[in-house]
């Protein structure tokens, strides 16, 4: 199964159907959902290839006691339920729109996206990338769910008539809202993973670029120590500077605080790369 579809077999499970109140609204929910529809002025028709989603949806009505039926055509299944059954919803000109934000509670605010999310949500696997959406029916509730995510402490993104995130964070909070809590767990252990995987990459990409800084000055430090080798200047060197070169030209591949604690006399990092640039400046002069 798809992620979606774990979180939604999960949300099917929950049995949080005592309150009436909040039975409405997570109902409201799935009709301003974008997979509802107004047929002839007298009938709304729901379709999902969910088998989890319609059967959350069938238990809501069956709880308020709203005659429905379910049809199958291909892959789909197909809730029709008559409008004059559904008097809690406000309607106009053939579209269902969100109660007021403001108006609400926060247990009904939760329980409408939670059914708008179960009617036409869809979450990408955490593995891959992370994308949350919520299909709605027009702008209006597009706008409605905003507001009311808002005040929930969530930040989305709007395109079309779509809610989206792309945030790992916030998405990790929307599923925590709406009262998936196994799917926050596998979300979280696969987000702290692929942080974990981030570091060492970033880790290992800044080791190796370290080494590369290293393994180039150390080649033009070498060439610099040949050529004075060629031109007999090395015999000219301080002894200090004789020590570093031999040591550079015995260990091309050693960090420079590692080639101070050879020297006789043991010095850090910067008084070795003091000598090796000593070195080469004596090395390009004409």
């Amino acid at each position: 199964m798809s992620f979606s579809s774990d979180i939604k077999q999960e949300l099917n499970k929950n049995s949080n159907l005592s309150n009436k109140e909040i039975v409405k609204n997570e109902l409201i929910g799935y009709l301003i959902s974008g997979n509802t529809n107004i047929v002839n002025s007298r009938e709304i028709k729901f379709s999902t290839e969910s088998d989890y989603n319609i059967n959350r949806f069938s238990k809501l009505l069956s709880n308020l006691n709203i005659n429905h039926k379910i049809d199958i055509s291909g892959k789909s299944f197909i809730i029709t339920v008559k409008i004059r059954d559904i008097d809690f919803v406000s309607m106009q000109n053939r579209q269902i729109y969100l109660p007021v934000e403001k108006d609400l509670k926060e247990e009904n605010m939760k329980a409408i996206i939670r059914g708008a999310f179960m009617g036409s949500g869809s979450v990408n696997n955490p593995e891959k990338e992370y994308h949350l959406e919520v299909d709605l029916s027009n702008e209006k509730n597009l706008e409605e769910m905003v507001k009311i995510l808002q005040r929930l402490g969530i930040r989305v993104k709007t395109f079309q008539f779509s809610i989206y995130m792309k945030e790992g964070e916030e998405i990790s909070k929307f599923l925590a809202l709406i009262g998936a809590n196994k799917a926050v767990m596998q979300f979280e252990d696969i987000r702290i993973q692929k942080e974990m995987r981030g570091k060492v990459n970033r880790l290992v990409n800044c080791e190796t670029a370290n080494l590369n800084k290293t393994i180039n000055a150390s080649i033009q430090q070498i060439a610099a120590i040949k050529k004075l080798q060629e031109t007999g200047k090395f015999k000219k060197l301080d002894d200090k500077l004789k020590e570093i070169a031999i040591l550079r030209l015995e260990n091309p591949d050693m960090p420079l605080i590692e080639l101070g604690k050879l020297l006789k006399e043991p010095v850090g990092k910067s008084g070795v790369n003091y000598r090796l640039k000593k070195i080469m400046e004596i090395a390009d002069e004409e």
